[in-house]
């Protein structure tokens, strides 16, 4: 269990909730969160009462989409600036650009540029998506401490190795890693101190960006990165 507050059903229900953030069986959130089965089953079922997590075809857990409704809805400095910075990316790259802060075990679609037209990878704001899959998740955890990250690498889509490449050239790119057929390349953004707080990205057909997609888009994405640390 993480963090604890000292209200207990509280503690176990957060730890639930980051157990279930890739999916999870009842027997993958006993052993992922360390409680017995009753009580995982338990507070799993209440939390899905009230919408925080979900059940797919197969019985798996997921989070809910009352948690992205709920970041979404939470202020946030960035947002002041990221419509139009995404706007920029969008047009500069005619793709589909994303702005994702992490939450726990997931990352969360704060803000978003839709391509207008044709095939495009549409993130609805507030979409709580994997944090191990995707370049927006590589990002995320680049700059984390081993102590956050060694815990996620063996449910993970990509490597120690991955993310010591991304902190070596400031970027990430992904192709088929997060969803079959789309490619994104992802970019940090800092606050004042340097800390990584969010990660810009620009995503879309694999068709359009190539297997390479840091190759076409990583300047865009970067200038997008900077100007957001400049502005936010």
């Amino acid at each position: 269990m993480g963090q604890r507050s000292g209200v207990g059903v509280l503690d176990k229900a957060v730890c639930i909730l980051e157990s279930s953030a890739t999916g999870a069986s009842l027997a993958e959130l006993v052993q992922r969160s360390g409680l017995p089965r009753a009580t995982a089953h338990r507070l799993a079922q209440a939390l899905e009462v009230h919408g925080l997590l979900t059940r797919d075809v197969d019985g798996r857990w997921h989070p809910g989409r009352r948690l992205g409704e709920f970041a979404a809805a939470a202020p946030d400095p960035l947002l002041r600036v990221a419509v139009s910075v995404l706007a920029t990316l969008r047009d500069t790259t005619g793709e589909s650009a994303q702005l994702y802060r992490r939450r726990g075990d997931h990352r969360v679609c704060i803000a978003a540029s839709e391509r207008s037209s044709g095939l495009r990878d549409t993130v609805p704001v507030g979409s709580a998506l994997s944090i191990v899959a995707g370049s927006g998740a590589q990002v995320l955890l680049a700059w984390e401490t081993p102590a956050e990250v060694l815990p996620l690498l063996p449910r993970a889509r990509f490597s120690a190795r991955t993310l010591a490449e991304v902190r070596r050239r400031g970027w990430a790119q992904s192709v088929g890693e997060r969803e079959p057929g789309v490619a994104s390349v992802s970019a940090p953004v800092r606050d004042r101190l340097g800390r990584v707080i969010a990660a810009v990205s620009v995503s879309g057909p694999i068709d359009r960006l190539s297997r390479s997609p840091g190759r076409l888009y990583a300047p865009a994405v970067l200038g997008a990165a900077r100007r957001l640390c400049d502005l936010a």
